[in-house]
């Protein structure tokens, strides 16, 4: 039996082990631990390597949505419109401005929201568009654009999972709206070693109110015309980001060699007709290489006896949680949501990710598959008792 991780950060270490160490040696001999040189320095370098004008560093992914909707004044009784599949903090930022999350379902091809449904949803309360560029695939952004444009509405992308991610146009993931809003959590294509986020945008006045906010609203020190939050970045995390993202290209040039090697395995082992793949698009960064497979939950529990891990990203859509109840949801109202919570799967896609080990992954999964078949027709096969 082989042993396929999800995810190997361990791996990932000991090929900058010595970078990272000099990176955090440095930050140790200075005695700047908050904010200082070392974020200043990832904040232009962030931004130079998205193509936007200014970036924010902030503590973490969630905290980079929370002080966007804050800087464009989202608060009670405002709508937000966003997608019905993500991860919980896309909704559970707006829930927190005692907003209303307006959730939309998926789109037919992948996990990303529809643009077609945007307009629908705009109300007299519609404060801002949130789409989000799930799995590092962008969204469509051109139709959502086109409805905030008519009503005055923000977007704020959601790039939590698509740091250096490209559309069809070659705009860069959370260049495209107001402001977009990036993770480093450790399992991210660019990740700490801990929590941190960054938001980017375009817009001066946008970048002076985020900066101000991430320090409880107060400029000068102590003086506070706004109510902000503590939203500031770490100077150690800020120094191990300076040196992973100078890798950032190869390990994703990596992320996507594994995509298309999966393609083709898939292809080999005759599983097209079983599993969906996601939709490959030059820009697609691939955070995670998501399929769609029947029986999903008896393959994960069978690939993990192997030592394969994966992970289910997600299983139950946000309009569906039980936070949301009021909202007045029901099932049904969303089902490409509600299908791809049922067969969503994640597997391991990572830059160190050997060629031996996805052929591993594919035979086991092919194996799954042709025990099912064979219980199914041992099932037509038995004599039914009289």
């Amino acid at each position: 039996m082989m042993n396929v991780p999800l995810l190997d950060l361990q791996a990932q270490y000991a090929t900058i082990r010595w970078e990272v160490r000099k990176a955090i040696d440095r930050v140790c001999d200075s005695q700047r631990f908050v904010l200082g040189p070392e974020v200043t320095a990832l904040e232009r370098e962030i931004a130079a390597f998205c193509g936007a004008k200014f970036a924010v560093g902030v503590s973490s992914g969630t905290d980079a949505l929370l002080a966007s909707l804050m800087a464009i004044g989202v608060g009670p009784d405002d709508e937000v419109i966003t997608s019905s599949f993500s991860f919980f903090a896309t909704a559970g930022v707006i829930a927190r401005l005692q907003a209303r999350p307006v959730f939309i379902d998926i789109d037919s091809r992948g996990f990303n929201l529809d643009p077609k449904d945007v307009q629908a949803k705009v109300t007299g309360r519609t404060k801002a568009i949130l789409p989000v560029h799930l799995f590092g695939r962008c969204a469509d952004m051109d139709d959502i654009l086109e409805v905030a444009g008519e009503h005055g509405i923000n977007v704020v992308e959601d790039a939590a999972q698509a740091i250096g991610a490209r559309d069809d146009q070659q705009r860069s993931a959370g260049t495209v709206g107001s402001m977009g809003c990036f993770s480093f959590f450790p399992s991210k294509n660019l990740g700490g070693f801990g929590d941190g986020g960054m938001v980017v945008t375009n817009d001066a006045a946008l970048a002076e109110t985020l900066r101000v906010l991430r320090v409880h609203g107060g400029k000068p020190k102590y003086h506070h015309s706004l109510i902000g939050g503590n939203f500031r970045l770490d100077a150690l995390q800020a120094a191990v980001l300076r040196v992973k993202l100078k890798y950032l290209p190869l390990w994703t040039e990596a992320r996507r060699h594994n995509a298309r090697r999966y393609r083709n395995l898939f292809s080999e082992a005759g599983l097209l007709e079983q599993i969906g793949l996601p939709e490959d698009t030059p820009g697609h960064i691939y955070n995670q290489f998501v399929i769609r497979c029947p029986d999903r939950d008896r393959l994960q529990i069978f690939l993990r006896k192997q030592g394969i891990e994966t992970e289910i990203y997600y299983p139950i859509p946000l309009h569906l949680q039980d936070c949301f109840f009021k909202l007045g949801y029901r099932n049904g109202d969303f089902p490409r949501s509600e299908t791809a919570a049922l067969e969503a799967l994640a597997l391991p896609v990572y830059p160190e990710l050997t060629e031996e080990q996805q052929r591993y992954v594919i035979e086991q999964i092919r194996n799954f598959y042709l025990q099912v078949r064979s219980s199914l027709k041992t099932e037509v096969l038995m004599p039914q008792a009289s």
